[in-house]
Order: structure tokens, then C-alpha cells, then sequence
């Protein structure tokens, strides 16, 4: 089904190409008409010109590469730390400073570990027990 979309609106780009080509031969009373705007209308005559009929598709807007993206080691780094010494994204980011002298904010940290799915630690395991800490039961609240 979403190919038929797809397909159904390059057909609409061609019959308004074929609009100007074929009924007014004027390109700004066409664009007035089906409200684009003519440098659309120009960008489409282009594909159209240079791809046929796939190039009147849509076209992501995703750019092909990010250059703010962070480096594969960072984010390598970032899991074992997650992995082996448990520690939350603030911590992390000091230790990479501290040790490392890689500048990551804790935020940053956080979304690395929300898109690997690790924003979360395991509850099986709490931080108290990984640190040595002894869990003290809130004196107000009842089990």
C-alpha cells in the first residue's frame, strides 16, 4: 500500500509537468493552480528529465552522514564502563574526561545508552549491592 502512494503522487507530479507541456504552456499560472511553488515545479522537471518516472518520487530528507555523530570507540567505551563498572551517564562522562580527556556531556551519555537500549540498569542487581552499600528501608513508608 505504500508504494501505491508513492506511485500515486510521482503520477500527479507527471501530469502537472505534462499540464505546463500540454494545456498552458505557462508555468507560474500551473503553480497558482495546483499551489507548489515554481522552483518545485522546476526541481521536479529536472528529475524527471535526468531519472524518468522514479525520480518524481519522495526522497528522504535524511542527511547521508552526521558529522556531530559520536565516534564508535566513545560509544564502546561508554557500554563497558555501563557494563562493568555500573556506573550511571554523569559518572561516566567524568570518568572519560578524568581519564581519557574525551569531552562527552552526561546527556550525551544518556542518549548513547537510550539508542543502545542501556538507559536503564539491570533491577536484578541493584547499585547498592555493586557498591557495597546497604539498602535502608524509608522510615515513613511500609513495604
Amino acid at each position: 500500500m505504500i508504494e501505491r502512494t508513492h506511485a500515486s503522487e510521482a503520477i500527479e507530479r507527471l501530469a502537472i509537468i505534462r499540464h505546463v507541456q500540454d494545456v498552458t504552456g505557462d508555468v507560474a499560472k500551473t503553480c497558482r493552480h495546483y499551489g507548489i511553488s515554481r522552483p518545485r515545479y522546476y526541481r521536479w522537471l529536472q528529475r524527471y528529465q535526468e531519472e524518468g518516472l522514479e525520480g518524481l518520487r519522495d526522497r528522504s530528507s535524511r542527511p547521508f552522514r552526521s558529522p556531530r555523530t559520536t565516534k564508535a570507540e566513545v560509544v564502546a567505551q561508554i557500554v563497558y564502563l555501563r557494563e562493568n563498572r555500573r556506573l550511571g551517564p554523569h559518572k561516566i562522562a567524568a570518568y572519560l574526561k578524568c581519564y581519557h580527556g574525551i569531552e562527552i556531556s552526561g546527556s550525551g551519555v544518556w542518549l548513547v545508552l537510550k539508542r543502545l537500549g542501556m538507559n536503564r540498569l539491570p533491577s536484578s542487581a541493584t547499585v547498592s549491592e555493586a557498591s557495597g552499600h546497604r539498602l535502608v528501608p524509608h522510615p515513613h513508608r511500609t513495604p
